[in-house]
């Protein structure tokens, strides 16, 4: 019984603020930038507050915000509003894993993938080429104000999505599908001009060593694919650059999508 009158006294605004600090904080698992695991604790809680006390004033005056009527609905529902807010993060760490895809093929095609580096964003070991192209993508996503479309993603979900009325669909688990998917197709088409120099490489090298027995191609076959794999990475960075603007404009899409699909109608 004191539970329940706890929970009285707690209804009402106080726990739809919660509810909303809940979704607000779902960005801040995975998404990148919000997510990265360099990123203090103590600053990504600070901040997940800061827009959750920015957010509700303007929920209230659209929507009429109630909370549910017992603890144990109101938990379900934390975990409901958790999984919008992770979504929305989710759709924009896709992005950044077909770019880490692409840089593991690159990294065995080349050479590199005997060492890793730890990567602080993720705190994860990371080959040399995956974490020089995630952290540039990542620089380049802040630059472009990508953090800031992200959270407008956030508000509009909660127009989309009012609080305690998500409802999983099937064209959510089609969008959740294609988005996987899409992630080892992203990161062979980045892969693939490095990809391709790598084996024409191993062609050459091939037919040198049939009409050449004597040399020993293994010397000279590992420091020219690193020389090869390197120069046409460097000769591709600018166009790594518009295909940035590509992807995070195709990224923009798919959270525009996402908030289609679980809109409620």
């Amino acid at each position: 019984m004191a539970e329940i009158d706890l929970y009285d006294i707690f209804q009402g605004q106080a726990a739809a603020f919660l509810l909303v600090l809940t979704r607000t904080s779902g960005i801040f698992l995975i998404s990148p930038f919000f997510g990265s695991m360099n990123v203090p604790i103590q600053l990504r809680a600070a901040t997940a507050i800061t827009l959750a006390v920015l957010l509700f004033p303007v929920i209230v005056k659209t929507s009429i915000v109630t909370a549910p009527e017992s603890i144990w609905i109101f938990a379900a529902t934390v975990v409901k509003e958790l999984f919008v807010g992770w979504l929305i993060g989710f759709v924009a760490y896709v992005a950044f894993a077909a770019i880490t895809m692409s840089g593991k093929i690159m990294d065995m095609q080349v050479g590199y993938a005997v060492a890793n580096v730890m990567d602080p964003t993720s705190g994860q070991q990371m080959p040399l080429i995956g974490s020089f192209l995630y952290n540039l993508a990542v620089i380049y996503f802040v630059v472009v104000n990508g953090h800031h479309v992200i959270i407008s993603a956030l508000a509009g979900s909660f127009q989309s999505v009012p609080l305690d009325t998500f409802v999983w669909t099937n064209s959510l688990a089609k969008i959740a599908e294609d988005l996987t998917a899409a992630v080892l197709m992203t990161g062979m088409k980045i892969a693939m001009p490095v990809t391709f120099a790598i084996l024409m490489t191993n062609v050459g090298l091939g037919i040198l060593a049939r009409t050449m027995p004597q040399m020993n191609i293994f010397v000279i076959g590992i420091p020219l694919q690193l020389t090869i794999g390197t120069s046409v990475l460097a000769m591709l960075m600018p166009f790594y650059v518009m295909f940035l603007d590509t992807l995070f404009n195709t990224l923009y899409g798919s959270i525009s999508m996402l908030l289609k699909a679980i809109a409620v109608t």
